[in-house]
């Protein structure tokens, strides 16, 4: 995507689009269902946290690391089976910055009402239900917070406002393209941009920026920098 930002031909291969597709929904699966796990990772820290290391000891973490690597295999497998059965004859322009599936399966000279219902089914639903699950687990957070005293929910909150942010920016785009069939909109190239780019540039911004011990050496590298100037 970014070589062909930048040359003048914007070209690919039709297998290299294969290929883009399957990336793109491997890792932006994995990382719906890895938000959902550090949902509850959250839940159990703040409303269980004497339980926490009982309850994510290693072989937990270990699971579910590879249950959720397996569901984005298994998404991605699917999604692009489904896309390259399809008989391509017509046009072959994507209005898009990137390969990806609703784009695609429009350039096929055939129906594809049946692919575009699977489509809302599986990516559609994965993104919805995952949404639900990660506002019930805050919901629980925050009602378990009214008990807590005002330092320990400022911590807490503290620790949820970076997760909840990112949720937010990358769950948006999800249901906003593939909770509907593949209808173009205008606004379907910003919301790729957000996913794509901005999205994946905020997220180090906002994860580190929320790190005491990253705090902490930033204002320790900003003093030494004003000693020195002095």
């Amino acid at each position: 995507m970014l070589r062909d930002t930048l040359s003048e031909e914007k070209l690919i291969s039709f297998d290299a689009c294969v290929v883009q597709m399957f990336f793109l929904h491997l890792f932006a699966c994995t990382e719906i269902f890895l938000l959902t796990v550090m949902a509850y990772d959250r839940y159990v820290a703040i409303c269980k946290p004497l339980q926490y290391m009982t309850v994510m000891n290693w072989k937990v973490c270990i699971l579910l690391a590879g249950a959720l690597w397996t569901g984005g295999t298994i998404h991605s497998i699917s999604l692009t089976s489904l896309t390259i059965k399809l008989p391509y004859c017509g046009p072959d322009e994507i209005d898009n910055f990137f390969c990806d599936v609703p784009q695609v399966i429009s350039l096929a000279c055939t129906d594809t009402h049946i692919i575009e219902i699977l489509i809302v089914s599986n990516s559609g639903l994965i993104s919805v239900v995952c949404f639900v699950v990660l506002v019930v687990s805050y919901a629980v957070i925050l009602v378990s917070l009214r008990q807590q005293i005002s330092e320990g929910k400022r911590k807490a909150l503290s620790t949820c406002a970076a997760h909840l942010t990112v949720v937010t920016l990358f769950l948006g785009h999800c249901i906003f393209i593939y909770s509907r069939p593949s209808t173009s909109f205008p606004e379907d190239k910003v919301v790729s941009v957000f996913f794509t780019a901005v999205t994946p540039l905020l997220n180090p911004v906002i994860y580190t920026l929320r790190n005491e011990d990253m705090k902490n050496a930033l204002n320790k590298l900003i003093r030494r920098k004003e000693i020195k100037e002095k």
